[in-house]
């Protein structure tokens, strides 16, 4: 187990090389001006000559280049003198629209994304397997078919027409809950789950449908092998059946899909946060985006890719626990 985590571990350093390297490709050398793009739309031309210095972008590429990376793991400054500005680890960048450093931005806002995707995915695989277990247990049944029928319905409900959809009927027509405004767990769990409850079920109704999807077609699978006839046949109740054997052999390509799935949300789901008004990472993106605040896009960049070699990571560890053949 320990060599097995040895090489993924060897495997995620080098995906994180080759994805700053690539990132700093698109960000520093394809745009005709680097600092042009950093500073915003509205910079003087003194302004654009100090960013242009500070950015190091008179500099040889190969030196930009590990500037760049060493910023990232170790830190650096931006400028130089008694004007330069410090930004610590890990530093994904300068803000000159906010003047601070882009990874303060985006701990300042991280904390309502995780909240948000994790309590998301808690729902919908919560809510797919269960469909999916059910579905295959009573293939071709009534029950079978409505819930396949409902699942492709609500796969094919946009986000933002959920997310509405959920406002006028929750919040506006009947007052259930309030408009979701984010609210610290620390200060009040039951306020932030009740803030979070609707961009929840948003999100997780749009997953679970996949999930129900892959799970009932891979519990199928699994339930015709040898093994569970055997199991059946030695007395074993049908809970232990279904769980111990079907379903735990049946979560590899569930693992495989949630991985992308939370690492990508991790890192912020702009249209969700968008129409809730959650100052999540999504949100922050969508408006560096308006303001063309290239520094803070690559740092969302850099976190979104971070998370997702994080997530797969954590997959492949699971694998291992699911699956110990996977271990050799």
């Amino acid at each position: 187990m320990i060599l097995y985590l040895g090489r993924r571990l060897v495997g995620v350093v080098g995906i994180l090389l080759a994805i700053c390297a690539i990132t700093f490709v698109i960000f520093y050398l394809l745009p005709n001006d680097p600092a042009a793009a950093a500073c915003g739309k509205t910079c003087s031309a003194e302004r654009l000559a100090e960013v242009k210095t500070a950015m190091g972008l008179d500099k040889p590429v190969w030196e930009q280049f590990g500037t760049y990376l060493t910023g990232i793991f170790a830190g650096r400054d931006y400028g130089s003198g008694p004007s330069a500005v410090r930004c610590e680890f890990p530093c994904l960048g300068y803000s000159y629209e906010y003047s601070m450093p882009v990874w303060d931005l985006l701990s300042d806002r991280l904390p309502v994304s995780v909240s948000l995707a994790l309590g998301a995915a808690v729902l919908w695989l919560a809510l797919g397997l269960g469909v999916g277990v059910v579905s295959a247990l009573r293939k071709g049944s009534m029950t079978d078919r409505s819930l396949t029928i409902l699942s492709v319905a609500t796969a094919s409900l946009p986000v933002y027409f959920t997310s509405i959809m959920l406002i006028w009927g929750v919040v506006r027509t009947t007052g259930l809950l309030p408009y979701p405004t984010y609210a610290r767990f620390t200060d009040d769990p039951l306020d932030w789950a009740s803030n979070l409850l609707l961009p929840w079920i948003a999100l997780a109704l749009l997953y679970a449908a996949t999930y129900a999807r892959q799970s009932r077609n891979s519990m199928i699978e699994t339930m015709a092998e040898p093994y569970i006839r055997t199991a059946r046949a030695k007395g074993m109740p049908s809970a232990t059946v279904t769980v111990k054997h079907g379903l735990r052999s049946g979560m590899t390509p569930i693992l495989t899909i949630f991985g992308i799935d939370l690492g990508g949300l991790l890192a912020g789901a702009v249209i969700t946060e968008s129409i809730f008004g959650l100052p999540g990472v999504g949100r922050l993106f969508y408006d560096a985006l308006t303001r063309s605040d290239q520094p803070v896009i690559l740092g969302v960049t850099l976190l979104a890719a971070f998370f997702i070699v994080a997530a797969n990571l954590l997959v492949d560890l699971l694998y291992a626990y699911v699956d110990p053949r996977v271990r050799y």
